[in-house]
């Protein structure tokens, strides 16, 4: 009689020929000393701009996020677009303040315990030097330079000023405050782009810190990894305040954008090396010691990915490879409710969140809140899919994933875990996220793709797809065995005895 594959799972450690994959050994010393593992990749994440912070459907997201992440800082464009009303001018040309829906917005943000990456941008229009230098973004940003540096200067020494009487300098000392997104494309049209843009940085950096010199300010937000090395030698040159680097680099930028070559570098691996070059230039510029915040990143986008388990290993996978580079990350973005073309119809359209519209938990919601699990110090091993963590009681988590890329057809695989300084039999915790598990998307479909789902069909699929409590199994000897689906995430806990 012919067994099935998953009952040869054992026998292929020792029959050779087995018709089934040889499962992948992985050893891990439970005793092993481990290195620090902050939380890096869920403490700060992105969100469409300011205004929509207004909005109940944005805090329920914000809330939803909070609970399962380690979620501190969100970063959104466009506090001072016209929307917000900071800037006007009166019947004779002088300025007029009005901060009522900043204080609302980071109200919000405080309220919820998160603070906010303050990214200063983009231009009010009666304050730009082109009026009409308008963003294709559906809310018509300006990105126009200032009609007056004396007047920008007025604008960010006012806001700056407001903010500290409001919140105190104990609380403003933890923000960070961004100077601009993205001048290296067309974001920013001053000119020369570059020279325009470090003249806006340091007239910014310099008004902020004669505000509060423990104010802290960075820059230059820019695209695919680039200006780093030109902005410190500037800053340097200059005494021009820095207190952070910060940049973006997202896995489907081309090579040719972030490294200026034609390697041939997966997609999986963009991210990671992006923030190792820039943390190299960091090192070798006169301003070593500076922390590096990747505030804008996410998997690639193709076949609407971003709305399925291929999240996942994805995160995981940068997670692993960017360890000990980065200071913070920010997924580019906690929610759906995001209007950079305009109003999102439906949902699982494979925008950025990781909630969908309406406030639908996607697999990468489940995901971020699996891998929140792990514990704060690291366990070296030598598997490029295996992260091993300890917690400071004792107990082993470990996340282990089958990545396999959007267009491309994948197999399950087979693990053996094999464990050193463990006890024979120990209870062993095991929660996964793949097809048959978190996957809001099929259920969604199963449901007919409402395009305006109610409220009860949305709490219906949150509820369908909620993880379960994990499958309480025991160690076989020293040993755990797994089968990974394409594209699944597990995570496995071992409690300290």
């Amino acid at each position: 009689m012919r067994l099935p594959c998953f009952a040869l799972l054992l026998a292929a450690f020792f029959i050779p020929g087995s018709k089934c994959e040889t499962p992948q050994q992985v050893w891990i010393d439970a005793q092993a000393q481990g290195t620090p593992f902050p939380h890096f990749w869920e403490q700060m994440f992105g969100s469409g701009r300011a205004i929509l912070a207004l909005r109940e459907s944005y805090r329920n997201d914000l809330r939803a996020v909070k609970q399962v992440t380690d979620l501190r800082y969100v970063r959104f464009h466009a506090i001072l677009h016209d929307e917000v009303g900071v800037y006007n001018e009166d019947e004779h040309g002088e300025p007029v303040y009005n901060f009522a829906y900043v204080d609302e917005i980071y109200d919000g943000l405080l309220k919820n315990g998160v603070r906010p990456v303050v990214e200063i941008g983009f231009m009010p229009k009666k304050l730009a030097f082109n009026p009409d230098a308008l963003h294709p973004f559906w809310y018509k940003q300006n990105v126009s330079p200032p009609k007056s540096w004396e007047r920008w200067d007025d604008l960010i020494a006012h806001l700056a000023r407001h903010l500290l009487e409001r919140y105190g300098a104990d609380e403003l000392a933890q923000w960070y405050f961004e100077v601009w997104n993205e001048p290296n494309i067309d974001f920013w049209n001053g000119i020369p782009r570059q020279e325009s843009y470090f003249e806006l940085y340091a007239h910014t950096a310099h008004d902020l810190k004669a505000v509060n010199p423990r104010l802290r300010v960075g820059g230059p937000a820019t695209a695919a990894a680039a200006w780093v090395d030109e902005f410190l030698k500037y800053a340097s040159a200059n005494r021009v305040p820095v207190d952070f680097i910060s940049s973006h680099g997202y896995a489907d930028d081309t090579v040719e954008n972030l490294f200026g070559t034609h390697e041939e570098i997966p997609m999986d691996d963009r991210v990671c090396r992006a923030i190792a070059k820039v943390r190299n230039q960091i090192q070798r510029s006169a301003m070593p010691k500076l922390p590096l915040l990747w505030t804008e990143w996410n998997v690639p986008g193709m076949d609407e990915a971003r709305d399925t388990s291929y999240v996942g290993p994805a995160l995981a996978n940068t997670i692993r490879e960017c360890d000990g580079t980065v200071d913070m990350m920010s997924f580019w973005t906690f929610s759906d409710v995001f209007e950079e073309g305009g109003p999102i119809p439906q949902p699982f359209e494979g925008h950025f969140g990781l909630r969908a519209k309406g406030g639908i938990n996607k697999p990468s919601f489940y995901d971020f809140a699996l891998l929140h699990t792990l514990g704060d110090r690291r366990i070296a091993n030598s598997a490029s899919n295996v992260i091993v963590t300890r917690r400071g009681n004792g107990a082993l988590v470990i996340a282990v994933w089958n990545l396999v890329d959007p267009g491309r057809t994948g197999s399950s695989k087979n693990v053996r875990l094999v464990f050193e300084n463990v006890r024979d039999g120990a209870e062993v915790r095991i929660s996964r996220v793949d097809d048959e598990h978190g996957n809001t998307l099929a259920a969604y479909k199963a449901m007919g793709s409402p395009r305006y789902p109610t409220e009860e069909q949305i709490r219906r699929l949150n509820a369908a797809t909620a993880l379960p409590a994990p499958d309480e199994q025991h160690l076989q000897a020293n040993h755990l065995d797994l089968s990974l689906e394409a594209n699944a995430l597990v995570v496995i806990e071992i409690p300290a005895t």
